[in-house]
């Protein structure tokens, strides 16, 4: 369910779309502001075909992708949009540390919102931080490397790896 203070459709504000597609100084292709966004306002519906993971692996492998160039949006179900298939222009929204925009899952279907006002021209962004299971060597880290130019940029688009604890031995237990 989304909050009572979403406005549920772009429509609501204007006839205008709200976005349009051109390239981007951050990269590739990106997403920006074709009028003025208001703060809560759906942008757009970040579409796709949406298949399991294993699927999305396989279609990854055979395309013979680059791991950070796909255009997979993972769900709570556990299956992912594929908006390189079937997908609509979301797909092109780049990441930044700070971003003015959040994608929101309601009920199978994710929804790019506006986080606050954004101005006509303005390039649209959300965090997706990625999560990548394997080791996050240097040439993994630049693979991922954060472009968004931001104040606070991080320098990559991974989500920080869970640290594991490590189990206090006997010795080393506290006693009451």
């Amino acid at each position: 369910m989304l909050t009572e203070n979403v406005l549920e459709s772009p429509a609501e504000l204007s006839d205008q779309l709200a976005y349009v597609v051109r390239i981007s100084p951050v990269h590739g292709r990106g997403v920006f502001a074709n009028r003025d966004i208001a703060v809560s306002e759906c942008v757009i519906e970040y579409t796709g075909r949406e298949i399991p993971w294993s699927v999305a692996l396989e279609r990854a492998a055979e395309q013979d992708m680059p791991h950070n160039h796909t255009f997979f949006f993972s769900l709570a179900n556990g299956n992912v949009i594929d908006g390189g298939d079937q997908g609509n222009e979301a797909r092109y929204i780049n990441h930044s540390c700070e971003p003015n925009c959040q994608a929101i899952e309601d009920e199978g279907r994710i929804y790019i919102y506006a986080l606050h006002d954004i101005k006509c021209g303005e390039e649209l962004s959300y965090s997706y931080p990625l999560i990548y299971d394997g080791r996050h060597t240097p040439a993994i880290k630049r693979s991922f490397a954060c472009r968004c130019g931001a104040p606070g940029c991080t320098g990559t688009m991974l989500a920080p790896k869970k640290r594991r604890r490590k189990q206090k031995g006997p010795e080393q237990a506290s006693h009451d």
